[in-house]
Order: structure tokens, then C-alpha cells, then sequence
């Protein structure tokens, strides 16, 4: 059982979503094993409605996984977005994920590659 601000994880999986489950975070940390300004991920992540990146980006800053970098003080802002330590120590396993997914992408009948 691991405990974070007064809410339980029952175990080590149910932990480790509360760092990547949902629908873009795993995605959005993908695109960021090398540094991005926002427009670059927002490009990136197409399907992704602005405000939902935004908000996801901010819970990634908050946990601890997501650096942000605010490099002027007057508009336009330039901002980059890049994986901190312990967003780093994701990569392995956001490389796995998506390899799965290429793997099932080729073997499932039903599933079409989209460019």
C-alpha cells in the first residue's frame, strides 16, 4: 500500500498510473524525451485539445515529471517543456508502451495505420 497526499495506492501499477494513466500523459511525456517549445508539442499532440494540454502539462509540472522554462518576460511568452530526472526515468518504460502498441498495431486485424 503506498500513500501520497492522503490518497491510498493499493499497489506499485495503481502508483505508477497516477503518474501516467489517462488518456494523453503517456503520450505527452513521450514527446518529451527531447526538449520542446509548446507550440512543437502542441503540433506533436494535434488530437489534443489546447486546454487539455495545458492542464495535463500542469499536472506533469506538479508531480514532478515535467521541467517548464519560461525564456522572455513580454509577449509572446517562449516556452519549452522537457522530462525532469524523474520524468527520465519513465523512457524505458514509454518505449516499451509504444513498441507494444507498434507490435499490436501489426498483428490485430481491424487496426489501420493512419498518416
Amino acid at each position: 500500500m503506498y500513500l501520497i497526499d492522503n490518497k491510498q495506492y493499493p499497489c506499485s501499477t495503481s502508483l505508477t498510473m497516477k503518474y501516467i494513466g489517462g488518456k494523453w500523459k503517456a503520450v505527452i511525456l513521450i514527446h518529451l524525451i527531447e526538449k520542446k517549445r509548446y507550440n512543437e508539442l502542441r503540433k506533436e499532440c494535434a488530437l489534443i485539445t489546447e486546454r487539455t494540454l495545458s492542464l495535463q502539462l500542469k499536472e506533469l509540472e506538479a508531480d514532478g515529471l515535467v521541467k517548464r522554462t519560461v525564456h522572455t518576460d513580454k509577449a509572446p511568452l517562449k516556452v519549452d517543456y522537457e522530462l525532469t530526472e524523474f520524468g527520465k526515468t519513465l523512457i524505458p518504460l514509454l518505449e516499451s508502451i509504444a513498441l507494444w502498441g507498434r507490435d499490436t498495431a501489426t498483428r490485430t486485424a481491424g487496426i489501420q495505420q493512419i498518416k
